[in-house]
């Protein structure tokens, strides 16, 4: 193999790492979308299951009777 072969080949394989590259940094983009997103939605199904408790409480305090009964 000649230096202009070696040249070639490393200008290849540089090619291709830059290439594989920019695919590993758009997939690591779309899995942080996709983390914020489901980050989010934990948020939203926490403060809903919360509220819900919340509300659950009140119902109970409502239906019990006063001490004196």
């Amino acid at each position: 193999m000649n230096q202009e072969d070696r040249m070639v080949d490393i200008e290849i394989r540089l090619a291709r790492q830059d290439d594989m590259l920019d695919e590993l940094n758009k997939l690591v983009y779309r899995q942080q979308l996709k983390i914020d997103q489901l980050e989010a939605l934990c948020t939203a199904l926490a403060r809903r299951i919360k509220d819900a408790a919340d509300n659950s409480n009140a119902v109970q305090v409502a239906n019990e009777r006063p001490p004196h009964y």
